[in-house]
């Protein structure tokens, strides 16, 4: 005859088989996690994918599916233990013409890291130890270098795959979406990177939310986003590499200015419209001038940061 076994006593052994058999949290390893995060580099052709799944407002129709694609050098332009900071430039296939993307920076235990807080508004903000440990933060920047947003995560790894997983923050309007837009001016993310053989992948994981001037929240709808970014050795990508040469330190000097914002609280406003065209194309002429063999001056850069670019407020 099988004993009966008193009810908490029972849950009690339930609740000890489970933690026999939990995984224990890894420790931290920032050599692997620099060794998965200098993966990423490299010349890939890039599918991009977004779809909304979920909606959460009468009467809303589900936004048309988009899909586009390129092809798309990873530069490393600044590789230390503790910090990674990888540059995209896309590539036309059939003229060969560079277009500067978007940048993405790895720090191991960040101190801090910058979030979107309003239209056209990022505050730094001091990151606890709790949040920071054993973890890294990627930030991610508009073609001018401008802030977007970051994340805080851990790796964690599986056969041949490796995986960051960002805590959940905010991110303005995509690009696709800032001219066909208005009901809704934030995205409440979470991103994962996971590592493969052919490559690397990026998940998207995305709730449009409207945010009013009061402090409340409307959520509008849910989104899947998928970047799959696949190694390519159709594409010739030394016209990538030709631009980097000839404008990098121009760029450096753009980080430099935007560093002055983003290192220290409080953080940086822009006075430019949502799409920052204002502050990008006189960049990217810069930068053309000099790709053409001409010179730019110092001061004409501080003129476009003078002119759309203050500290943000400070938080009371």
């Amino acid at each position: 005859m099988n004993p009966v076994i008193p009810a908490a006593s029972l849950a009690a052994l339930l609740l000890a088989s489970a933690n026999a058999f939990a995984a224990e949290p890894a420790a931290a390893d920032p050599v692997r996690d620099h060794a998965a995060i200098m993966k990423i580099p490299g010349e890939y052709a890039v599918d991009f994918a977004f779809d909304e799944t979920v909606l959460l407002q009468p009467g809303y129709e589900r936004a048309a599916a988009m899909r586009s694609g390129g092809d798309e050098a990873i530069i490393v332009i600044e590789d230390t233990p503790t910090k990674v900071v990888l540059q995209h430039l896309l590539v036309d296939g059939k003229s060969g013409h560079v277009t500067k993307h978007w940048r993405e920076d790895w720090v191991y235990e960040a101190p801090q890291r910058f979030e979107f807080t309003s239209d056209q508004t990022w505050t730094v903000r001091v990151l606890s130890p709790q949040e920071t440990a054993g973890a890294w933060t990627q930030c991610v920047y508009e073609v001018s270098d401008a802030p977007r947003y970051c994340g805080t995560g851990r790796w964690v790894y599986n056969d041949a795959s490796a995986t960051w997983t960002s805590d959940e923050s905010w991110r303005p309007l995509p690009r696709r979406e800032y001219t066909r837009r208005s009901d809704y001016n934030a995205l409440r993310v979470t991103n994962r990177h996971t590592v493969t053989p052919n490559g690397w992948t990026h998940e998207q994981f995305n709730t449009k939310v409207l945010r009013k001037p009061d402090g409340s929240l409307v959520e509008i709808a849910r989104e899947s986003g998928f970047d799959d970014y696949h190694r390519d050795s159709q594409v010739d990508f030394a016209p990538a590499y030709s631009y980097w040469k000839a404008t990098h330190a121009f760029w450096a000097g753009v980080r430099k200015r935007w560093a002055v914002y983003l290192d220290q609280p409080p953080g940086v406003h822009l006075k430019t419209k949502l799409d920052g065209m204002t502050m990008i194309m006189p960049l990217f002429e810069q930068a053309a001038t000099l790709e053409a063999g001409g010179k730019v001056k110092a001061r004409d850069t501080d003129a476009v940061f003078a002119q759309w670019v203050e500290a943000a407020p400070s938080l009371p």
